[in-house]
């Protein structure tokens, strides 16, 4: 099963843009993640909405980040992506006609339940500047040289 790295990426780019004093164009973005301009500029638009980005059209043109890395959590840019589910785990019906199925999906609907709202609190409690210092430190750890591996 597939595993859904929107925010993983979006996360990326977001940090990228970070270390930049100019602005970032969509096709160098979606370069970075490997994907179509076209896909960037969807995900950037609802970052923009959210007031975290802004974008500059023509020539020097492109986004930069309009928000402070330390008022802005996880959750926060979870919620700009239109909260998409956290699980790709389910139940296989959803409305079973079996007793012990529908056992089975209460239990887990519970767990499920529980285990998103850890995960959106946790959200909550990290920052982009918390992930900008972890990014500082292993640069540092490093020797400054910020090359990517694979892709950047």
């Amino acid at each position: 099963m597939k595993r859904d790295s929107k925010l993983s990426g979006v996360l990326h780019i977001l940090l990228h843009m970070a270390e930049q004093t100019i602005p970032i164009t969509s096709a160098d973005l979606s370069q970075m993640l490997a994907t179509n301009a076209v896909v960037i500029r969807r995900i950037m638009a609802g970052l923009r909405q959210q007031g975290y980005v802004q974008s500059e059209k023509g020539h020097g043109g492109g986004w930069t980040l309009s928000c402070d890395l330390s008022k802005i959590t996880l959750r926060d840019i979870y919620a700009a992506l239109g909260s998409p589910s956290l699980l790709a785990i389910g139940n296989r019906t959803e409305a079973p006609g079996c007793l012990v199925e529908q056992a089975v999906n209460a239990t887990l609907q519970q767990t499920f339940h529980d285990a998103e709202e850890l995960l959106l609190s946790r959200f909550g409690e990290i920052t982009l500047s918390m992930l900008s210092a972890d990014y500082q430190a292993r640069l540092s750890a490093r020797g400054n040289s910020p090359q990517c591996g694979g892709a950047s």
